[in-house]
This record gives C-alpha cells, structure tokens and sequence, in this order.
C-alpha cells in the first residue's frame, strides 16, 4: 500500500467527513478542556505509549497475563479502578477532586488507595469496529446506504475530532471473522488518517462478527492478523493489548452491533475478560433502527437452516451484551437509533474518557479464585460523610482474584 502524503490524508478525510453528513455537534455532556494539535511527527512504524508517563505517579507493578487454552485471567499486585464522578440531579461530570475525596471497598471492606492520578493524564484509546456484512447488508437502518456507514461515522469523527496528538495513543482494530488491527497505537496525525482512507474505501467481506474473540485481542493481546498500515510481509503478528500499557489511563471505545456469531470463547469468558482488565468500554451500539422496524418480523430465533439475519431474541441478546460489557467495566453504553443521537452520544463518551480518575488498591496475596464486588464512593464536599444520595460513581464493578496454585496454597 502507498502511503499518501499528509495533505492528502487530511483532504481525503474531509471528504469522509461531508459524505457521511454529519450535523453540528449539540452541547456535550460536560466540557472537558481540549489540548491544541500538536504538530505532525512522521514515523515509519506505529510506537507504543511512553509506558512512564504519568503525572506525578510511579507506573505500578507490572501485570502478569496468563492464557489457558479456554480462559483468559489476569492477575497484578495492583487493582486498578478507572472511576468517573457525576451529579445525580445535574448529570454533570464532577472534577477536581484527590485522592482524600475516594474511598474503595472491596466485599464491603474498605482498602487503602494506593495509587492515584488525575483526569490531567493523557489517555491511550483502543477503537473496536464490527466491519462485517451482518451489518453492512443485512441490519442496516437505511436501505440506500451501505451498514457500514453506521460504523464510519463515530470512528471517523471520534478520530478526526477527539484523539489529540502528540499526548493521545489511539489503536484501530476491525473485526469480522477476525480481528484485524489496521493501526497499532499511534500518536501520529497521518497516520490516524489513513485509517479513515482504508476503512472509507474498503469493503466487507465475511459475514461474521465474532466480537468475543476481538475484545480478548484487545484486552489481553495475542496473534492476530498483521497490521495493515505496518505492510508487514507475515499474515499473522503478535499484537500487545490494553492491559500492557502501563502508568497511563486506558479506555477501549467499541461500535458494534453486540452480536457475535462465531468467537472462539463464550459470552461468560469474554465477560470475565473484561472484568480482569478494569479498562472501561464505552459503547456505540448500531442496528437498533433494523431491530424497532423489523423486530416483530423477525423469527424469535435464528433459522436453524442458518439465516444470515439473526432471530429477534438473538438481537435483543446483543443489547443486553453490550450493556453489560460497559456497566461491569465502568463505561458507559449508547444505543444509536437515529443519526441525529450519533453527536451527542460521542461528546459524552470523550467527557466521560477525559475525566476519569485512576484508582488503585493492593488486594494482598488473596488466591481463593473468587469473584469480588468493587464499590467506589466519594466524598465530594470533604466532610468525612460519603455522598451516595447525590452523586454517581462509574467504575469497575468486579476484581477476579487468581486461583490458589497446583500446591493448595490458599
């Protein structure tokens, strides 16, 4: 592939931008300070974030990835909590708040927070497309356009409007059958481009869309197709996940339509995924116009002869899906019906990503294999009393603890 210079890159993503007609953006949900561009740095090949950056905060211990052949665990000496503050009767996002105004309970048991950074940190963003047929042809919410429009429209204006060079690391990682990432992390304007130039001009081609299987890629890393914009002479490379940048706050953006048709792990595994890594989801979720037109056409399931339209429960399944994936990690889930909603759905999503807090607590050397209930309060006012009656923490709901070792240890 012949890379493009940058004025066409910037050109070509004008013309992305007007052919999918995007309206004005409407008031965010809260406005979060904006960090002019910086100037462009060409690079050959995408760099990884400075895994030291942070501010004021030494990186904590490095996370330990353990892959069995079913079950993806992650096991740290550090829990890390990204949590996001909100006003119940304003809904808006709530700042300027330290380290005293947290507490963390872990089982109803409080934990002393250990590590802390502010919303000032840059963030390192990892974008999850469903790029299949599934939507392109067949959950599409306009009959004169192609589904994938659905999934060009937040990726193009989320990059283009959003990811703020030289401090924001951004990867691109399209899914059908496989994952695919077109972009590792990158801080590089060209190069975030080019990304919309490829996707805008290519097409579909599977009617898969095995999401399970993506967000393990994403999360924890592991062989996927090599990166497209790396030209790579091997089909098949190593691609590091979210959980192995350290010392910088992490949050994976997806658009999808929430079904998986044929992943290699089940929904349980792919929630417990998301759980271990305690990076937060923030979601776009499309085909809802297909579903509220023809939903009560739809057969209540999928065609055993193997129709490539999914049944009505199988669509409901996939809303459900999506919004637990965000509720249990601390994002935040949009279901878009109408074009119009697109806007202002992602100038939350960016508050929501640029302010959270970066908690972190020691759970000790527990090895009892269980699941353990987080709960992150806060004292906004400083007053010593917890504010749950007024305010609104978003955090990660879940810490999965390792399992004892082959000995017994307990």
């Amino acid at each position: 592939m012949r890379v493009t210079s940058f004025a066409r890159a910037v050109a070509a993503t004008l013309v992305v931008l007007a052919l999918l007609a995007l309206p004005a953006p409407p008031p965010s949900l809260a406005q979060s300070r904006r960090q002019a561009p910086a100037p462009e740095s060409p690079q050959k090949k995408n760099k990884r974030p400075d895994q030291t950056e942070q501010t004021g905060e030494e990186p904590p211990p490095k996370e330990t990835v353990q892959d069995p052949a079913e079950v993806v665990k992650v096991t740290s000496s550090l829990v890390n909590v990204e949590a996001v503050v909100i006003n119940k009767r304003t809904k808006q996002i709530v700042t300027g708040l330290k380290r005293e105004n947290f507490a963390i309970f872990e089982d109803n048991v409080k934990q002393d927070i250990t590590n802390f950074s502010t919303p000032e940190a840059p963030i390192t963003v990892a974008m999850v497309l469903e790029y299949s047929n599934l939507l392109n042809n067949y959950l599409r919410s306009d009959y004169y356009e192609p589904g994938r429009y659905e999934i060009l429209r937040p990726m193009a204006y989320f990059l283009s409007q959003f990811i703020k060079p030289p401090d924001d690391y951004v990867s691109v990682v399209a899914y059908d059958m496989r994952a695919t990432p077109i972009t590792d992390f990158t801080n590089d304007p060209q190069r975030i481009n080019q990304v919309v130039n490829i996707m805008l001009r290519a097409r579909p081609v599977s009617n898969e869309a095995n999401l399970f299987d993506a967000l393990k890629l994403v999360l924890v890393g592991g062989k996927a197709d090599s990166v497209v914009l790396e030209e790579s002479k091997s089909r098949t490379t190593e691609y590091g996940g979210m959980v192995a940048i350290q010392g910088r706050r992490k949050a994976v953006f997806l658009v999808s339509t929430g079904v998986d048709t044929f992943s290699k792990i089940n929904y349980d595994q792919a929630r417990r995924v998301a759980q271990d890594a305690g990076i937060p989801i923030y979601i776009i979720g499309v085909g809802n116009m297909f579903l509220k037109k023809y939903g009560d056409y739809l057969p209540p399931t999928d065609g055993l002869l193997g129709s490539t339209t999914p049944g009505r429960m199988t669509l409901l399944q996939a809303q459900n899906t999506l919004s637990t994936f965000a509720k249990e990690t601390g994002g935040e889930y949009f279901p878009i019906t109408f074009e119009g909603e697109l806007n202002s759905a992602l100038q939350s999503i960016n508050a929501l990503m640029r302010n959270q807090y970066s908690l972190g607590y020691n759970p000790g050397e527990r090895r009892d294999g269980k699941k353990h209930k987080i709960v992150v309060k806060v004292d906004v006012d400083g007053d010593g009393t917890l504010d749950e009656k007024d305010f609104i923490v978003k955090a990660r709901q879940f810490y999965n603890a390792p399992k004892p070792d082959k000995k017994g240890d307990e």
